[in-house]
């Protein structure tokens, strides 16, 4: 029988899945916006993707708590002490941002339903920004994986909840964010 996968904030929701099938209930049971994994085109892209860490600031849950509820179902030991990659959600309004400057806007929830990846379009769409411009990217749950990416590149964000499932990034080029 093969080694079972050890859980940590870097693993992958695809393969947690695949290693536990049976904890896909505790995730949605964590938090509803997990709901979506039931969901096969968005298991299949999404899941794959997105770490546990970034699941955790999806799902607004501790990523300590999300990762030690998931260990002990699986029956393995508790985690200590881990630091969420991104926390920024619903953080102070940083002092780049102003809604003047916003030069082009992305709803992103219509192709995330349909199972699609928006990131090439918002990597396409931010490579045209000027400096201090700024992009908008609406969805129906903190893009973790997809602000990892834009910020690798270069470029500061910020996100902030305006419903339950809706929040908005926000990108901009100036590198002082």
């Amino acid at each position: 029988m093969p080694e079972k996968l050890i859980i940590t904030p870097k693993t992958k929701i695809a393969e947690l899945l695949e290693a536990y099938p049976q904890l896909q209930d505790i995730l949605i049971e964590m938090a509803p916006q997990f709901k979506k994994l039931r969901n096969p085109v968005l298991r299949k892209t999404i899941a794959r993707v997105t770490t546990l860490q970034q699941a955790a600031v999806v799902g607004n849950v501790p990523v300590d708590k999300l990762i030690n509820e998931l260990r002990k179902k699986a029956c393995q030991e508790k985690m200590e002490d881990s630091v969420s990659e991104i926390d920024h959600l619903d953080a102070e309004k940083p002092g780049w941002f102003s809604e003047e400057r916003i030069v082009k806007r992305l709803d992103a929830r219509p192709l995330l339903e349909k199972g699609g990846n928006p990131l090439t379009v918002v990597l396409k769409d931010v490579q045209e920004l000027g400096s201090g411009d700024i992009y908008e990217l609406t969805t129906a749950f903190l893009p973790a994986p997809l602000i990892k990416n834009v910020r690798a590149k270069g470029y500061t964000s910020w996100s902030k909840r305006t419903g339950e499932e809706v929040i908005i990034t926000f990108f901009s080029k100036e590198e002082n964010g």
